[in-house]
């Protein structure tokens, strides 16, 4: 049964009531709607915990598609630990909010530094603290401290997030299709692109970023790594 994927209209929900659909074999619990952001495109799963009516909290340390098409979740707390639910449960689902937001910003960030680097990307990782892009680039000569100046300049913009038709710019990773529709995030002015991650609402959002290191990673590749300065 398909999750219904509350993430992907609104990053900045932070709970549900669900109700349990399966348990399956290795004890992940597949609900008919969820909050938690399943790992996928660079960007990590979400945590928080699932809270029974009885008041027991089982505490999600991952949140997984179960299938190739991406459209069942399945929540899993740690190993060895048994969900308290069974098919039929209501549950309270709740995501741990700053690790999430922390997660938005720099997701957002990495937009940006595609813009800023108009060169096909070839993967790239979100983290809470530091992200990575990874670039086809020939023989590029690229400066830190310029790239964050341009960052920074394109945060102060306080420009909006918002969907429109796109273009593809990564050459490895398919377009999210979820529901069968390609979910579209455009940077107002800036940025196009389709993903699946979450994101915040504007730039401004994303506070001050830096670029932390530059590495090569083969002929053509180039590494960049970026953090969030508070």
């Amino acid at each position: 049964m398909p999750t219904d994927c509350l993430f992907r209209e609104d990053s900045y929900r932070k709970d549900c009531e669900a109700k349990v659909v399966a348990v399956n074999a290795d004890g992940g619990v597949v609900l008919d709607r969820t909050v938690f952001y399943a790992a996928s495109g660079g960007q990590p799963a979400d945590r928080g915990t699932l809270t029974t009516s009885a008041g027991v909290a089982l505490p999600i340390e991952n949140a997984a598609f179960t299938d190739q098409a991406k459209t069942e979740i399945a929540h899993y707390a740690a190993k060895g630990l048994p969900p308290p639910v069974a098919v039929g449960d209501i549950v309270r689902a709740d995501i741990d909010w700053p690790l999430r937001h922390a997660r938005m910003r720099m997701h957002t960030a990495l937009h940006l530094l595609s813009a800023v680097l108009p060169y096909p990307v070839t993967g790239g990782s979100v983290g809470e603290a530091e992200s990575r892009l990874d670039f086809d680039i020939p023989e590029a000569g690229l400066d830190k401290d310029a790239i964050t100046a341009k960052l920074a300049e394109m945060i102060a913009m306080d420009a909006e997030l918002e969907a429109n038709p796109a273009l593809v710019k990564t050459m490895s990773v398919k377009p999210p299709m979820g529901t069968g529709r390609v979910r579209l995030i455009e940077i107002a002015g800036l940025d196009l692109q389709p993903c699946g991650g979450t994101h915040v609402r504007s730039t401004a959002e994303i506070g001050a970023v830096r670029v932390t290191g530059i590495e090569k990673k083969g002929r053509q590749n180039r590494r960049v790594r970026l953090a969030l300065d508070q």
